[in-house]
């Protein structure tokens, strides 16, 4: 939203010498910064912004929010453009409240442990078959990105879609707080963030913030499979609206078809509809994440057949779900985003009955910020590998050497894993393992970056059969 740097000043209880100019953007990283864009200058762990003041400046930018201290220090001549505040993170964000607030619109806010980006993303896919809509891009999902996802309404959206995220107690409900979404949604509650909470108990509640700080008259979707979240109705002043796979949710599933090929199709019972979707990612779990969005969507009175035709067309974010077919019929599961355990499980049951593979190869990263729980999880998952009929494994970095530890203990043969350090010796050794006809999963969290697997097994080309030896040695 455009505004004047005087209104900018108002609002953040302070004033500017260059009043009558416009904010075209908003902007935290200089090194993104377009002309015209006002600049947040956010003291982090590793950069001062206000170092990078007078270079934005000099580049276009219409003026800046620095602290007071900052300002006072500055050269007269460079005080016209800025803007004085206590605190730089909360003035973006009281700014970004702030026109949340003047544009007072119906917005739709989704956390949970997995599943909130692509069900966001699914959200604002079928709400824009009818209506202009704002959605949250990447991963501005937390104190600094919500802010500026905010800051980018403008008079012509009809809807909000915003994710929200979060590794301690509290974060959810500030962002609440800044959003004041009129739904919130909730996807599900898993050991995520571990090394931040007690228990999972702990992440329930941290999630469970959402409800408790929407604005009277709220409506909160949940997920009735998962326990935890089915709980949150308990209390809640607003209308409840449930979707799972469960029968008794007031979104479900009737049927399911399809395979991990062709994609999934689903009829979903709701209200006084009975209708078939169809979508093109695998999985159980994006069909129950594309039921929350036909369920949110549902409140904004969009028909199934717009749903239907916007999911039939949706496509995934990339590094989730994405599927990857090389020369000689290799396929890669590119799903190394992030990793977490109901992640890592819901993915291992996709891959278990993928039609027509010669063998199901998992290459597993890290799963992080587990906490004391970490072995545990890390060898739960590997033994789920068997379960799920997984015929090479493959761990990189850290704890994962623990997934193999828990598959060999459920029986999976030593010649049929490996460990590596880094997700590059991971992927040497898997461009040239693989043979025709293999399916590869690819998953761990951001930090393992393996991207960087993809990246290398993508460059297979018509020298795949001759590295069936070198596979037969491992």
């Amino acid at each position: 939203m455009q505004l004047a740097l005087g209104e900018v000043a108002t609002v953040l209880g302070s004033s500017c010498g260059f009043a009558e100019r416009l904010a075209r953007g908003y902007a935290i990283d200089s090194r993104t910064l377009a002309p015209g864009e006002l600049f947040f200058a956010i003291r982090g762990p590793h950069f001062d912004g206000h170092q990078f003041v007078e270079d934005v400046l000099g580049r276009g930018a219409v003026g800046a929010v620095v602290e007071q201290a900052f300002y006072e220090q500055s050269p007269e001549t460079l005080r016209p453009a800025l803007i004085a505040v206590d605190d730089t993170p909360g003035a973006l964000q009281g700014l970004a409240r702030a026109v949340r607030r003047r544009w007072d619109r119906r917005l739709v806010a989704i956390t949970g442990s997995t599943g909130k980006s692509t069900t966001k993303e699914m959200t604002a896919a079928i709400l824009a078959e009818r209506y202009s809509v704002l959605k949250s891009e990447g991963n501005l999902n937390n104190h600094y990105g919500l802010p500026l996802t905010l800051l980018g309404l403008e008079p012509g959206h009809d809807v909000a879609v915003v994710e929200l995220a979060m590794s301690a107690p509290g974060e959810i409900a500030r962002l609440t707080r800044i959003a004041e979404p009129q739904v919130g949604a909730v996807t599900n509650v898993a050991p995520v963030h571990l090394q931040f909470f007690e228990s999972v108990d702990g992440i329930a509640r941290a999630k469970r913030e959402l409800l408790e700080n929407m604005p009277a008259g709220s409506t909160a979707v949940l997920n009735f499979d998962d326990p935890r979240a089915r709980t949150f109705a308990e209390g809640f002043k607003g209308r409840v609206v449930t979707f799972g796979f469960d029968p008794h949710a007031d979104w479900s599933v009737a049927e399911v078809g399809g395979d991990a090929v062709e994609g999934s199709r689903f009829r979903v019972r709701g209200g006084v509809q009975d209708a078939e979707f169809r979508l093109g990612l695998p999985g159980r779990h994006n069909i129950q994440n594309a039921l929350a969005a036909i369920a949110i969507a549902s409140l904004f009175d969009v028909s199934p057949a717009e749903a239907g035709k916007a999911l039939a067309h949706f496509r995934p974010l990339p590094q989730r779900s994405e599927i990857l077919t090389l020369p000689e019929g290799i396929v890669l599961i590119n799903d190394c985003y992030n990793s977490n355990p109901l992640a890592m499980e819901t993915m291992l049951e996709t891959l278990a009955p993928w039609p027509g593979a010669r063998r199901r190869i998992v290459v597993a990263g890290e799963m992080l910020e587990l906490g004391p729980t970490s072995p545990d999880l890390h060898r739960q998952v590997g033994r789920k590998c068997v379960e799920c009929h997984v015929d090479r494994l493959f761990a990189v970095q850290g704890d994962a050497r623990l997934f193999l530890e828990g598959a060999r203990e459920a029986g999976f043969p030593e010649q049929h894993c490996r460990f590596f350090s880094t997700a590059e010796e991971a992927g040497e050794f898997c461009r040239k393992a693989l043979e025709p006809g293999d399916v590869v999963l690819i998953k761990g969290s951001r930090a393992v970056h393996l991207e960087k697997v993809t990246q290398l097994l993508k460059s297979v080309g018509a020298g795949v059969p001759a590295a069936r030896d070198a596979e037969s040695r491992s």
